[in-house]
């Protein structure tokens, strides 16, 4: 046989093998997390339930699901073994503290510096208003060049908008 017969048969073993390796390496995770369950901690079983473990033993765990309210579940049952905080924000509704988390108002207390910044030079109020380019390259120096160039140009009815 040549190679060129042999070579979708390699292709095919050497993927069966990546595929087999992926799953036992996510069985294998999945095993050493519910190793790692203790007393105290929070976890999600496959079926979705939400609890607590009491007591965890070789091929079993007892859960606290409320008060008064004791199960017994095969350690394959459990989906997640969650961290304190994922599992008050689920179960108790409480959220992490995010006044430790607020950004300042001002810059100043980013830089260590306990002085404000340095205001502008000009202490002209800056107009952000919408303003007409022609004015502003001739302003009329008195009332009554301005009442002239305003004659000059042509008025518009109300029934005009000028668009273009």
């Amino acid at each position: 046989m040549s190679l060129v017969t042999l070579l979708p048969f390699i292709v095919l073993i050497g993927a069966m093998f990546l595929m087999t390796r992926s799953a036992k390496k996510k069985q294998q995770q999945a095993a050493d997390m519910r190793n790692q369950m203790q007393p105290g901690s929070g976890v999600r079983t496959i079926g979705g339930m939400y609890a607590t473990v009491k007591e965890v033993s070789d091929d079993t765990v007892l859960l606290d699901a409320g008060p008064g309210v004791e199960l017994l579940f095969a350690k394959n049952a459990i989906g997640a073994v969650l961290s304190d905080d994922e599992y008050n924000r689920i179960v108790h509704g409480i959220e992490h503290d995010l006044k430790s988390d607020v950004v300042p108002d001002d810059a100043s207390s980013l830089t260590g510096t306990d002085e404000p910044a340095a205001d502008a030079s000009d202490d002209k109020p800056v107009d952000f208003g919408k303003k007409d380019v022609k004015a502003e390259a001739e302003e009329p120096s008195d009332a009554v060049s301005a009442e002239a160039k305003t004659d000059d140009e042509p008025k518009k009815s109300e029934g005009d908008s000028g668009a273009k």
